[in-house]
């Protein structure tokens, strides 16, 4: 018996069916597998990027400065502070946030303090080398261009605790650095040795201790112009810019201590840690930092251009889960800033400019 029309119709039209099934069916599991496998993660802790200039208030921010530090950290979660190291006027920060939290471990930008504190003890001279590695000595130049942590580790071993506090408060850490800044918070110095590694690991990478963006940069400032630690000023209103003055809260007997810390500096740009802020004429002197504290990574990068006429201080922290976020990375986007800021004729600029008056009195 033939089977009906409407029984072979059937067939076909299930056979048919069977046939889509096997075609479209892999392909659309194949496209959802795609799909889970390239759609990201959600981040857990403190994210890598993000917009750090929500909330700021820069009305009276130098924009040339601003514009070039916000195109530096780009899409980064970090802040920026820039500032005068001849003055202690703060040009701009970008993510005032996180620039006026409770501070962050300072990794290695904590060592240039220990080379003061070596130099002034005489624990080291400028050509003292100090076995780093079983067939390897370094002098402090080389060390503090290859952040060499076992260098510094040693020289907190010499000199001790109670030494290396008093250089590093005398330096700045553990006090406010700005001037009528309502919103900074002093960061943190230990009382006593951290029990994870002791002097040793504080001298290294600041175990134990907590610096602020501007802490950071105003310790550098006071390498930069020879020993003078101003306030930090901020002015957030015209009649502050007009009126600005400089405010002197310490002098210290420090410059001839600061060639051989400029000069290691200066070598890890050309050659050591921060080369990838290299900017060729108008050369940077800088210190990288790479560490992790209990919510993320953290890369420092402090420095100041040029050597002979001090210009500008840039202080750059970055914060995140990935591992770019590194003090060689931060070293980068302060290049970056330094180049938009030689692209805007910025330094030809500020060096047409009369000096500050330095006579202006101490405030306390």
């Amino acid at each position: 018996m033939q089977p009906s029309p409407m029984y072979r119709i059937r067939r076909l039209f299930f056979a048919g069916l069977f046939l889509l099934t096997l075609v479209f069916v892999p392909r659309a599991a194949s496209a959802a597998v795609a799909k889970a496998a390239t759609r990201r993660p959600p981040v857990r802790g403190v994210p890598t990027f993000a917009d750090s200039t929500l909330g700021d208030i820069a009305t009276y921010d130098d924009p040339v400065v601003r514009q070039a530090a916000i195109a530096g950290l780009g899409h980064y979660n970090g802040s920026v502070v820039a500032i005068d190291p001849n003055t202690g006027r703060v040009l701009s920060i970008v993510n005032q946030k996180l620039a006026f939290s409770s501070g962050f471990i300072p990794c290695s930008t904590i060592k240039p303090v220990i080379a003061v504190a070596a130099l002034e003890e005489s624990v080291i001279t400028r050509d003292t080398m100090i076995k780093v590695a079983p067939r390897l000595y370094l002098n402090l130049v080389e060390a503090l261009a290859h952040s060499n942590n076992a260098f510094f580790e040693e020289l907190g071993r010499r000199m001790g605790f109670d030494t290396v506090s008093h250089y590093a408060r005398m330096l700045g850490l553990g006090e406010l650095a700005g001037y009528n800044l309502p919103e900074e918070q002093p960061g943190a110095f230990p009382s006593e040795p951290p029990k994870n590694g002791g002097v040793a690991r504080m001298s290294s990478f600041g175990e134990g201790i907590q610096i602020t963006p501007l802490q950071l940069a105003s310790l550098v400032s006071t390498v930069a112009n020879g020993g003078t630690i101003y306030y930090l000023q901020y002015p957030r209103s015209e009649a502050e810019v007009a009126n600005f003055q400089p405010r002197i809260k310490r002098r210290l007997e420090i410059e001839s201590l600061l060639p051989d810390i400029r000069d290691g500096m200066l070598a890890a740009v050309l050659y050591g840690t921060a080369r990838l802020s290299y900017l060729g004429d108008e050369q940077a002197l800088g210190k990288t930092g790479t560490c992790s504290d209990s919510a993320s990574r953290v890369g420092w990068f402090v420095s100041y251009a040029d050597q002979v006429h001090p210009k500008i201080v840039i202080a750059v922290l970055m914060r995140g889960q990935g591992r770019v976020v590194t003090g060689p990375m931060a070293a980068q986007l302060a290049g970056r800033i330094y180049r938009r800021l030689d692209d805007e004729n910025y330094f030809d600029k500020k060096s047409t400019l009369e000096k500050p008056n330095l006579s202006a009195t101490a405030s306390h």
